[in-house]
């Protein structure tokens, strides 16, 4: 059994009334054909083409749904044709058309698109109308919660490690029973080592570059609304340095009750840590910071000035150069530096702040900006269940 011809022609919308009559009587009809569609109609299409032909959603799950987008169907029609009911739902993911009646084939969802795509210019002035009616939202990745979860899980394997209780300074060779004892236990010290020197890196490079994402995210977040809106002026405040974007943020952002004062000592030692960062990041020279010993020659004969140890030599060298008793305190100075900038805010927009921060998907309504939370966060899907026999 197929399609008629004509059944995309012919559907029209069901009585919402009607359909719950004829779901609660005894020869009720059965959704024997499921199809999904990801984008072969794109969903945004089928909306304002449904909506623009048969007018509001008339679908039973419209009534179930909450006035909110955290439902697991967010739109539903309930059509009818050739005696068929066509039921067609929007979810997160896909969109789900059960057709009642005798079983279809496969290839009559490709009949239904194809009918669809067909009368589309016949409804092209409603659907645009539609369009024109709805917002438009972008979704964007959070930049600093991005970053922030990268620190933790850095933090977490190199926590994991547990360097300081799994590492010692090892003896010579003479120390130990055999060489291939000795061997054993510093090829172990040196995985360990090698990988919490990496991960200690990682981490040490990348906090100050999270609080710099977090007053980036505040300034879009609240930035007065005829600097977002001229693209020049926005982009002029965004590319300032990181300490006259910091100054400026009650000037240029609402919602503040005081200044920052980029004297207070929490700025002061992140500015600090910004300095400690470019040197690390961008490999800078400063023999200060990085010199581990100190001898003397006469002539090409080395004279040491003070003898240390091989195990010393190889990684005490590298767990001081990386800093890896430092990460600890340079994470506790960015969040003293972020809970110092959100304290500058009026209570509710410290509040509002901590949400945004906290969500790692956000949306931006493309008419005028402004951002907002879409959706919770939770990635929520369903399957139809199985066919019970009748």
């Amino acid at each position: 059994m197929k399609l008629e011809s004509d059944f995309v022609e012919k559907l029209s919308a069901v009585d919402p009334r009607k359909l719950i009559e004829q779901l609660r009587s005894d020869d009720r009809p059965h959704f024997n054909t499921y199809w999904k569609l990801a984008n072969e109609i794109k969903p945004g299409d089928l909306y304002c083409y449904l909506y623009g032909r048969f007018g509001p959603p008339n679908g039973i799950q419209n009534i179930l749904r909450g006035d909110h987008s955290e439902n697991l169907i967010h739109w539903e029609w309930a059509l009818e044709a050739q005696g068929r009911i066509v039921l067609v739902q929007g979810h997160n993911f896909r969109t789900e058309i059960w057709v009642s009646g005798e079983e279809l084939p496969p290839a009559a969802i490709d009949q239904l698109v194809e009918g669809i795509k067909a009368t589309f210019p016949k409804y092209g002035q409603a659907m645009g109308r539609i369009r024109r009616a709805l917002e438009h939202w972008v979704e964007f990745i959070n930049p600093y919660h991005r970053i922030r979860r990268s620190v933790e899980c850095l933090i977490s394997e190199l926590d994991a490690l547990d360097v300081a209780a799994q590492t010692s300074q090892l003896g010579g060779v003479g120390d130990y029973e055999s060489t291939k004892e000795w061997s054993k236990e510093w090829q172990r010290q040196a995985e360990i080592i090698t990988k919490a020197t990496g991960l200690c890196f990682g981490v040490r490079s990348m906090l100050p570059v999270m609080a710099e994402a977090f007053v980036n995210l505040l300034m879009y977040l609240l930035m007065k609304p005829a600097l977002k809106r001229d693209d020049r002026l926005r982009e002029n405040l965004i590319r300032q340095p990181i300490d006259v974007r910091i100054k400026s943020l009650s000037h240029n952002c609402v919602g503040f009750q005081s200044d920052v004062d980029y004297s207070h000592d929490s700025c002061r030692r992140y500015h600090s840590l910004v300095n400690e960062r470019n040197d690390l990041l961008h490999g800078n020279v400063v023999i200060e910071k990085l010199k581990f010993n100190e001898l003397y020659f006469n002539g090409r004969v080395p004279v040491f000035d003070s003898y240390a140890s091989m195990w010393e030599r190889a990684f005490g060298v590298s767990k001081k150069s990386v800093g890896l008793d430092l990460f600890h305190d340079e994470r506790q100075i960015v969040e003293d530096f972020i809970e110092y900038v959100i304290s500058c805010l009026e209570e509710k927009k410290q509040e509002e702040v901590r949400v945004f921060c906290a969500c790692r998907d956000l949306g931006m309504s493309v008419d005028d900006g402004h951002l907002g939370i879409l959706f919770s966060g939770q990635l929520v899907d369903t399957v139809p269940g199985p066919k019970v026999p009748r």
